[in-house]
């Protein structure tokens, strides 16, 4: 364990980083970044911890138990950056980790050290500058030049500037996030008239910004000193703006600005510009992705507007705004997930996660208006399709235990909540919220709900065994199906349960019947995450009647839009499939390779097969197939080699298997 720790702005991230990149070839299972600067809530830690990793747990344990099981026989670096304002968290994780894990290494970044055991604390200091005779090591001035030529091609140090900006440097005590701010000023003013100003701004610090300076937390004073000068150097408009956005956690884009931020003061045809203007001024960053232009905020800068913030008296108002806008966010996708738009809004929410943290965390906070639960169900197709079950259940039965009368919008996070449990392989536990759902459900008159329990209960009767259970009730949600409603959730779970059904019974048509109408109406309004599981369904069916080709082109199909969406349990199933269908056709090393791979995604969910009879037989029957084959040794070592290899370069080779064979990754 070793921790460094500095004033805000001397480079402990970029630092850790460095350290990382150079470190990461000694350690088997690589080096980790795990970003907690926008977390709020400190019991997401280890949920971070394991986002980061190549874990995507869908079992019920404590995430803690998940993420020692994981990390005890691996040789690996993680790096926890800002750890300062969850230091009670961060050191009981790091802790605890350390004493189960022999081969992990911790390097922390925060402005005080954690207090673990034997931690190493290293302190980062400012870059050396130089003497007043402008000799010494001259590292700060080397970032200043090279800051400033990056806005102003042709600028150098020169024998005419040498001295000036060497007295600059020296002025902000070679601060790293100091210099870069002045570094922004050197495009409008000479260095000469730039420290000039720099002391009149040092005579003046306590009186103009006398709340900034006071405030908690309690910044070198050039730092503060180099932010309130640029604060000062702001427009009105742009200075109010910079406090606005603080309300921000991670990145945020131009849309979410307008809507939260703007008012008669700021118009939202005026945010642009603003937005251009900060970015200009080094206070944003401008982040370009395919998804559109981002911004983020350096946390330092952060706390500095969410001080003026307060000041101003807007920090509850704007935290309302900002939750506001992620609920809005979260209905609409909500509403439009189980249509043509699903890739973009994996795409949109991931962007927008540490938004969505925070906008729970306040709405947790605020419990009385029912938000909470309205959000963290109208979630479910983040927590479900995009990978992030456990998380989505640690904010349902937050949200659940906090507002317990019965209404309409609790209703639907009981069965959400139910939803993330069967899918983790848990029916008994999921049953329970199935149940209680049902239950207030027949007593609200909440038609919606109660149908959404029965597919809940039918789930559980299909990870049970209970075939006849299960297709009664995928039957019974089928006769109330109206085509005319649009696709539902409850509808689609029960074609893939009656499809399950009459393929384990043995009655291929009928199955196959199921699932072409299934893909024919998620065709017809551009769906394509349930799509893809009634094509892996299809390739199981494909696999009982001994057509291997067609089962495997089902399957890939599948694979390819799971791998996209990164559902974990869809790509588990897709190399499942593609390996007994190999292995059937007798192909034994490159199903073992498959099975490999495979597990290695199981793992990570928890429950293979998610403790399903017949998806565990088939397996069960391709591994004996495959040994039998090839034998033990060779078997084993190709399962190794599929377990071994990453999963990207795993996936890519199962959907072209005449590409060469993806070496094993330590």
């Amino acid at each position: 364990m070793v921790t460094l720790t500095g004033v805000g702005g001397v480079g402990k991230t970029r630092l850790a980083l460095r350290a990382a990149s150079i470190m990461r070839a000694g350690y088997g299972d690589g080096a980790w970044l795990v970003q907690l600067s926008a977390l709020d809530d400190g019991a997401l830690v280890p949920y971070s911890i394991a986002e980061a990793l190549p874990l995507a747990d869908r079992t019920t344990r404590p995430m803690m138990d998940v993420l020692t099981e994981y990390l005890e026989d691996r040789h690996l670096l993680l790096v926890l950056d800002t750890c300062e304002h969850l230091i009670d968290e961060c050191a009981a994780t790091a802790r605890d980790l350390l004493l189960a894990a022999p081969g992990l290494s911790i390097l922390a970044t925060s402005r005080r050290p954690l207090g673990v055991p034997d931690e190493q604390v290293l302190i980062i200091d400012p870059l050396p500058v130089p003497d007043s005779g402008g000799g010494g090591r001259q590292d700060a001035v080397t970032l200043l030049a090279d800051r400033t030529a990056r806005s102003l091609p042709g600028f150098a140090v020169t024998d005419g500037n040498r001295a000036d900006l060497a007295r600059l440097c020296r002025r902000l005590e070679g601060l790293p996030l100091a210099i870069e701010l002045a570094a922004a000023r050197l495009r409008e003013l000479p260095a000469a008239e730039l420290c000039e100003r720099l002391d009149d701004r040092f005579e003046l610090l306590g009186d103009t910004d006398a709340e900034v300076n006071d405030a908690d937390p309690p910044w070198h004073q050039a730092l503060r000193t180099a932010i309130g000068w640029s604060h000062q150097l702001c427009t009105p408009e742009e200075r109010l703006l910079w406090a606005r956005t603080s309300v921000f956690a991670g990145s945020f884009d131009d849309t979410a600005v307008a809507e939260v931020c703007a008012d008669d003061l700021l118009p939202a045809s005026a945010i642009p510009d603003l937005l251009a203007g900060l970015v200009d001024k080094s206070i944003l960053i401008w982040a370009p992705t395919g998804g559109g232009e981002r911004y983020r905020m350096l946390d330092t800068i952060r706390e500095y507007g969410a001080i003026w913030l307060r000041a101003l008296g807007e920090q509850d108002g704007l935290r309302r705004r900002h939750r506001d806008f992620y609920l809005k966010l979260a209905r609409r996708g909500d509403a439009a997930w189980l249509g043509p738009e699903q890739v973009s809004w994996n795409d949109r929410t991931n962007a927008e996660h540490d938004n969505l943290r925070t906008a729970l965390d306040h709405c947790l906070a605020h419990p009385r208006d029912h938000t909470a639960l309205e959000m963290a169900a109208a979630l479910w197709f983040f927590w479900y399709p995009c990978g992030f079950l456990r998380e989505g259940q640690h904010y349902l039965e937050r949200a659940l235990a906090l507002d317990t009368e019965p209404s309409v919008v609790r209703n639907r996070a009981l069965w959400v909540c139910s939803l993330t449990l069967m899918v983790q392989g848990a029916p008994d536990a999921g049953m329970a919220w199935a149940a209680e759902c049902a239950g207030v459900a027949d007593q609200l008159g909440d038609t919606a709900a109660a149908l959404a329990a029965q597919a809940m209960v039918m789930a559980a009767a299909t990870i049970r065994g209970d075939l006849a259970l299960a297709l009664a009730l995928a039957d019974s949600l089928l006769a109330v199906h109206r085509p005319e409603r649009g696709l539902t959730l409850p509808t689609l779970l029960a074609r893939l349960g009656q499809s399950h059904v009459h393929t384990a019974q043995g009655r291929i048509e009928d199955a196959v019947k199921v699932l072409e109408e299934m893909c024919a109406e998620c065709d017809k309004h551009g769906e394509r995450w349930m799509r893809a599981y009634a094509d892996l369904f299809r390739a199981q069916a494909e696999l009982s009647l001994g057509r291997h080709d067609a089962a495997q082109a089902y399957a890939r199909s599948a694979l390819e839009i799971k791998h996209r969406l990164h559902d974990s349990i869809g790509i588990a199933m897709a190399l499942d499939v593609l390996a007994c269908a190999a292995s059937a056709s007798g192909h034994a090393e490159p199903a073992a390779r498959r099975l490999g791979l495979a597990q290695q995604v199981w793992d990570t969910i928890g429950r293979a097969q998610l403790g399903i009879r017949e998806w565990v037989d088939a397996r069960e029957m391709c591994e004996r197939l495959a040994r039998a084959a090839i034998g033990d040794s060779a078997y084993q070592e190709a399962f190794t080699a599929g377990y071994d290899t990453g999963l990207d370069t795993g996936i890519l080779h199962a959907l072209d298997p005449n590409s060469p064979h993806p070496a094993a990754e330590h």
